[in-house]
């Protein structure tokens, strides 16, 4: 569905989804425990569908009530089982390892881009582990044998997604094992929040100097969990008031208790409001390696910012559910601003405002919510086309979005 924004500014109060990211690995927790557990504050979209989905074909089950899911551990996992991961490249990386842990045949299948993002680190760590694949560069492929522990050389530029599915699964094998990162790792909050859900249902792995080592023979415990608000989706309203509108976002959680990396975006628009209102001019860098999924946001903002500012360390943006380098430099070129792509991340050119415009977002949420905002500082109505890929990650966005007084040619909603 294509969405025309008409330029209105946002005031109010809004709740922001639960984290994705947090929500994922507490459920892939709760269905490895042994037992019921309760996870609590669970916002739903098509991701988190995907990995109840994938995680009830092995073998656990869910109950789903308000504010509430009760889930059902894996007792007997399943034999065999088709796993649907739609687009949601963080359940297929975090499953692809638990599945083989529990030895179970499976066959991935997926839509949108999710077939042509690469599984090749788990292919050479893990086919000497008692796994075998029946891939072909692209899904539905199949898993077969029972995974083994031992010792797994991981790039950790890459994705920290491969580091999780395998700290997820290892505990799970008889043996002990060590994971070694071979570069550098970026994303690296993301990890801590695998390692903070894993202790919270009772199972540990420790840092070393060279990545982590988990003991085998581990249990997963029930638990009564809560996941925390979301500062991924959080960005977008935080960004909206560093623009010039006046939106407070409830219930987010304190930034020295959470985990997560993208609670940066806090700090960077208050040193953006603050340089813009000393007149600094000076170019600004920031470095998205450990959050990636702020930059189409953060170009929002940069563009208004006064000075011009370098985003480096992005590349692994072009593998996302769009080429996000190449499509974010496309939302906010098309829409008045200016926009260099480099090889690692984009260029931003101070603009007064927006002009609006058309912008593709080509089926990636995260486009398609940055461009709402932006429409909130454009002089001209801005259309986004396909606003629909927002519920994959926060299908009640547009709600909100209308609620805080923003407003959509002939009030078209989303339903």
């Amino acid at each position: 569905m294509d969405i025309t924004f008409l330029p209105e500014k946002l005031s109010g109060t809004v709740r922001v989804p639960s984290s994705k990211s947090v929500s994922h690995r507490a459920l892939i927790c709760a269905a490895l425990a042994e037992g019921t557990s309760c996870v609590r504050d669970i916002s739903m979209s098509q991701d988190i569908y995907a990995t109840i989905d994938t995680l009830t074909e092995l073998g656990a089950s869910f109950e789903t009530g308000e504010n509430l899911i009760t889930v059902h551990g894996i007792g007997k996992p399943s034999e065999k089982a088709d796993l649907r991961c739609n687009e949601s490249g963080s359940t297929l990386r975090f499953i692809i390892p638990v599945a083989c842990a529990l030895g179970t045949e499976s066959t991935f299948y997926g839509k949108g881009r999710l077939p042509e993002r690469p599984i090749d680190i788990y292919i050479r760590e893990l086919s000497d582990k008692g796994i075998t694949f029946d891939y072909s560069s692209t899904m539905p492929f199949t898993v077969h044998g029972k995974l083994s522990g031992g010792t797994f050389h991981v790039e950790g530029n890459i994705s920290s997604q491969f580091i999780t599915g395998l700290l997820l699964a290892l505990p799970l094998c008889e043996e002990d094992s060590e994971i070694i990162l071979t570069s550098p790792l970026q994303s690296e909050p993301y990890v801590d929040i695998t390692l903070s859900c894993m202790k919270a249902f009772g199972v540990h792995a420790e840092r070393t100097e060279t990545g982590y080592r988990i003991k085998g023979g581990q249990k997963y415990s029930p638990a009564d969990y809560t996941s925390e608000a979301d500062f991924s989706q959080a960005a977008f309203f935080i960004t909206a008031n560093a623009i010039g509108n006046n939106v407070t976002v409830s219930n987010l959680p304190d930034t020295s208790e959470s985990a997560q990396g993208d609670k940066k975006i806090i700090e960077i628009a208050e040193r953006i409001c603050y340089n813009k209102k000393a007149g600094v001019s000076e170019d600004m860098y920031i470095n998205a390696s450990d959050i990636p999924d702020l930059v189409p946001t953060l170009a929002v903002l940069s563009s208004l910012s006064g000075c011009t500012v370098h985003i480096t360390n992005a590349e692994r943006l072009k593998i996302k559910e769009s080429d996000r380098l190449d499509t974010t430099a496309r939302m906010i070129n098309g829409i008045g601003g200016r926009v260099d792509k480099t090889d690692d991340g984009l260029v931003i050119h101070p603009v007064d405002g927006f002009t609006g415009g058309t912008v593709d977002s080509f089926n990636d949420h995260r486009i398609a919510m940055a461009s709402a905002i932006a429409s909130t500082a454009s002089s001209g109505k801005l259309t986004v086309l396909g606003f629909e890929s927002i519920r994959k990650s926060y299908p009640d966005f547009l709600k909100d979005f209308i609620n805080l007084g923003g407003k959509t040619e002939n009030g078209i909603t989303l339903e």
